[in-house]
């Protein structure tokens, strides 16, 4: 296995069908009109020398390297910056280019360090290899470095004022101003990729160097550590510290991040099993060659020395963790789940999924269940975060998922992003989207927090509906009401592709004067004006697409503004074409792909209720078994029945319920009442406080299988390391199955496809073998879409015609008063994911240590809080207590906090009220009050102390 190596075509290509035919060095080349002459040459196999150009950025012409000539013109033009023209002739290697290109890197080595043979880059040098492809051999001006390369003069010892020490602020990579050669392209990946607009080029002539922000260091800066810069660098001075410790890689495999929705596809370059570096695919269509801190460099929890790698048992959580085979782990399980069946009846035992781990894995977990204990009760993570998504666009179109692919915002005219934080959650997509709102499109945010995508370099909103937390309902169909009232509906849609009666229904509610932006006014707290204007906005402004997050789903009527959501798409025809569209940011790597793969206990794969008996014939003579027809508990059911006293037993795989779901105290009762809880996961995370089985599970660098990002996209997961824990988490499984008797023989997650394949229409057509040979893949994929389906509902919806569902709002029952005034909303950070078991066991804790809670300088002055202040933060659930930091990014009333980490417990607070359809939990919504502290409340005292007893070990010699 060797690097893969992908090439580099200088600029980026053209998109235009219009071709044009020109001649280099003699052979004829047909390229796309507005295709760059360098572009045109690579195409054709012929490489012209460069250093400022990539094809990840606009032609720049600034190295003078890449210069031709074109016969009947004068001078030497760049070829990266000349476009191709009919007709013309162009000569790429003449003895004049020669001795021009030649004098100009005679120029850059003259000032660069020639320490080639320890420099970190050495083999892996653009520098290097453009100063052999101009035959470079000596230097005329000497070797001196006058400008930055050495701190003092090598003639007199004097101070080289011009010198510069290298920077090492940032955990993952170093910048080394004596390498650098001012070629702009890290300050324009910058800006034109990532769209941080952190760094510049400060100075000019020998001065110029490259900066971040004011002179400051990289860590300090507004740098967002995504890597582009590093990716761009043409020489060592911005180079991952790995590379330095480790050295160049030797082999790489394509494969994709186990961090959010998007599915970046990422180069795992190695040296035999361990990671270099990751560097995001050019290829990977969910990215696009981008990445962000987390994909790119906080991968080092594979091998954190916190990973369990042993199974362990025990009989109580008081007692310590005793080391076990995993024969006595997998028997412990097997006769667990099996005792408690016989015991307390079938039902009472159940599952969770996992959202990061693969399709083939969560799979076979709602297997197991199904077919080994005989229940439906399994469920997953998306009951906390994207349920409403599955039912609210199931019922409106016919399909439990998003309606376009990434690509298709670029071709958005208006983007409306509702209860969403892009740049933090979804940071990949966010640079993409920002670069098309730099290009001119217009942005709608309906937000109650001043979001970065609000305002930032280069954008700004045109509207920002700062709604009051849990009002998206009222919101959305005041929006509709401007729509309607103001005769802005895409009539001609509506009848081809929607119910029309029910159209008219849904008019005649969305007409009604109490639906109008005025007289939701009082409930959303949103200037009237501001409404009709959004509205206006959407529906008349060309393509208009709405993304959004879990400020839409997280609420007590998450699924009725889903269902409003997809109301105004089709009202006004925003579907079944390129920048438009309904597109949930999901947020675990697999969350789409655990829920397609009949993770809720309603459903089989392929979103089939578990009733329909032809549905469940198949799987029946597949699995030889016979299925219960009756949907199964949902996780807060089995929490209620595990307190009440008939769920006794669980196994959860690769989540950490403790930490992530609503009201801390009532999940530690249920999984305090359970007689067997079985844990997989990488670490002893929270949950596993309460856990009798631990079964260490392996991270997605040491296994196979695929993920399903956000766009339906399915994506290899590529095995390059031997797992620590001695097993896939798919093995894992098999294994426990095995041990129930139900002769499981997988040799490889291929199989597991397969059967899914066989099992499920929307997959049909889906195998490891196309995957690999497309490179991805967006289901459905069948025989009527044998490559997939970028964008659905095209010609029609899913379910046939469009249904339109009344909306009405309907106040949440959680009410601020004298006690609790405040509303308390959450949310996720940039640099850290989810629960943080991955995040905070890498150097991301430099950017954000601990949670925080922002609240607004007046709420703070009113209570007497000063920035940094430890604040206690109180509702009817619980409290906790952290650090504020006051700002006006939230509103008065409003306070804001995060969910990373466990000394926080921010779920202590949140309360039991959920969506009215599928449960998901209201965390947007919770009513506080902020009081200066002390320090840590007496329970997360008590937490830290109880997690420390319950996380004991006792090593397998020692407990022999």
């Amino acid at each position: 296995m060797a690097l893969i190596k992908e090439t580099d075509y200088g600029t980026p290509a053209s998109k235009s069908e219009k071709t044009v035919t020109l001649t280099i060095d003699g052979v004829e080349v047909t390229v796309p009109e507005g295709t760059s002459i360098m572009r045109a040459a690579m195409d054709m196999g012929t490489a012209i020398p460069k250093l400022c150009a990539t094809d990840m950025l606009e032609s720049f012409g600034s190295c003078r390297l890449c210069l031709v000539e074109i016969e009947g013109r004068n001078g030497t033009p760049a070829s990266c910056t000349t476009p191709v023209a009919p007709g013309i002739s162009v000569k790429t290697q003449t003895p004049r280019l020669a001795a021009l290109r030649k004098g100009v890197m005679e120029l850059y080595i003259s000032d660069h360090p020639l320490d080639c043979l320890t420099c970190a880059a050495n083999g892996d040098c653009e520098l290097q290899d453009m100063a052999g492809a101009v035959g470079l051999r000596d230097v005329r001006y000497g070797y001196d470095g006058a400008n930055h390369v050495f701190a003092k003069s090598r003639t007199d010892s004097a101070a080289n004022d011009l010198w510069m020490a290298k920077d090492e602020s940032n955990p993952y990579f170093t910048y080394d101003p004596s390498k650098c050669i001012v070629c702009n392209r890290c300050v324009r990946a910058c800006e034109e990729v990532q769209g941080t607009f952190a760094l510049t080029i400060s100075g000019r002539g020998f001065d110029s160097r490259v900066s971040a922000g004011m002179s400051e260091d990289f860590l300090s800066s507004e740098c967002v550590s995504c890597g582009a810069c590093v990716q761009a660098c043409p020489t060592a001075t911005l180079t991952e510290k790995a590379v330095i410790e480790i050295g160049q890689p030797e082999h790489s495999a394509i494969t994709t991040c186990a961090y959010c929705g998007v599915g970046c596809a990422f180069k795992a370059e190695m040296r035999g099993e361990e990671v270099v570096r990751m560097v995001p695919w050019k290829d990977g269509k969910a990215n696009r060659g981008h990445s962000c801190v987390k994909g790119r460099f906080a991968y080092g929890y594979a091998t954190h020395q916190d990973r369990i790698t042993k199974p362990m048992v025990r009989d109580k959580i008081t007692d310590p963790w005793r080391e076990v085979s995993w024969e006595e782990a997998i028997g412990r399980v097997a006769s667990e789940f099996r005792r408690i069946q016989g015991q307390y009846g079938r039902t009472a035992v159940g599952g969770i999924t996992s959202s990061r781990c693969t399709n083939e894995e969560a799979y076979l977990v709602q297997k197991i269940i199904r077919a080994g204990f005989g229940v439906n009760n399994v469920d997953t993570c998306a009951r906390v975060c994207h349920s409403p998504t599955g039912y609210g666009l199931k019922t409106a179109f016919g399909e439990s998922s998003g309606t376009q692919d990434f690509d298709s915002v670029e071709q958005s005219d208006v983007i409306l992003v509702i209860g969403a934080n892009p740049p933090d959650g979804h940071p990949v997509f966010a640079s993409r989207m920002k670069k098309r709102l730099r290009e001119g499109a217009k942005l709608i945010v309906v937000d109650p927090r001043r979001t970065d995508l609000v305002k930032s370099p280069h954008i700004n909103a045109d509207y920002h509906l700062a709604l009051q937390p849990g009002t998206n309902v009222a919101v959305v169909t005041a929006m509709a009401h401007v729509i309607v009232t103001e005769g802005l509906v895409n009539e001609a849609f509506v009848r081809e592709r929607c119910d029309w009666d029910e159209f008219q229904e849904w008019c005649e509610f969305v007409s009604k004067e109490v639906n109008s932006p005025e007289a939701m006014e009082k409930y959303t707290g949103v200037d009237p004006e501001l409404i009709r204007g959004a509205a206006r906005l959407y529906a008349t402004g060309g393509n208009a697409a709405i993304y959004y997050g879990l400020g839409v789903t997280e609420h007590s009527q998450g699924s009725t503004t889903v269902m409003a959501i997809a109301n105004l798409a089709m009202a006004t025809g925003n579907l079944s074409r390129p920048g438009v569209g309904v597109n949930p940011l999901r947020g675990q790597n697999n969350v789409q792909g655990s829920c397609d793969m009949a993770s809720f206990p309603h459903e089989l794969t392929g979103y089939r209720h578990i009733s329909d008996a032809a549905t469940r014939a198949l799987f029946e003579k597949e699995w030889n078994c016979t299925l219960d027809p009756e949907p199964g508990l949902r996780i807060p059911n089995m929490l209620d029945a595990a307190v009440e006293g008939t769920f006794k037993a669980i196994y959860i795989e690769g989540e950490d319920i403790l930490q992530s779901d609503p009201n801390t105290h009532h999940v530690a009762a249920g999984l305090e009442a359970m007689e067997c809880v079985v844990v997989q996961d990488l670490f002893l995370n929270e949950t596993a406080r309460y856990a009798h089985v631990f079964l260490p599970g392996c991270t997605f660098l040491e296994k196979d299988g695929t993920f399903t990002n956000a766009e339906r996209r399915i994506q290899m997961v590529t095995k390059v390391m031997s797992p620590k824990n001695g097993y896939a988490d798919w093995e894992i499984t098999q294994l426990i199955a095995q041990k129930l008797g139900l002769g499981w023989n997988y040799s490889d997650p291929s199989e597991i496809m397969d059967e899914i394949a066989r099992l499920t229409p929307t997959f049909t057509g889906v195998s490891f073998e196309k995957i690999r040979k497309l490179g991805s893949i967006q289901w459905p994929c069948n025989d009527e879409h044998p490559e997939g389906t970028p964008i659905m509902h095209v010609g029609e919806f899913v379910r046939g015609k469009g249904k339109f569902m009344l909306t009405e709002y309907v106040p949440t029952d959680e009410r601020t008063g004298a006690r609790f005034p405040l509303i308390l909303t959450t949310g996720r950070i940039l640099s850290q994911y989810n629960v943080g078991a991955q995040t905070r066991r890498t150097a991301n804790t430099a950017w954000h240590p601990e949670d925080v809670l922002e609240i607004n300088p007046f709420d703070a002055e009113h209570r007497g809080i000063k920035d940094g202040d430890w604040v206690t933060l109180r509702s009817r659930a619980g409290e906790t207590a952290l650090r504020a930091v006051i700002t006006d990014r939230v509103a008065t009333g409003v306070v804001y906090t995060t969910f990373h980490h466990p000394t926080t417990q921010a779920n202590v607070i949140t309360t039991d009220f959920s969506d009215w359809a599928t449960n998901c939990p209201e965390y947007k919504v919770t009513a506080v009050e902020v009081a200066r502290s002390n320090g840590p409340t007496q329970y997360q005292e008590e937490y830290e102390e109880f997690s420390d007893l319950t996380r004991r070990i006792v090593p397998a010699e020692a407990a022999e």
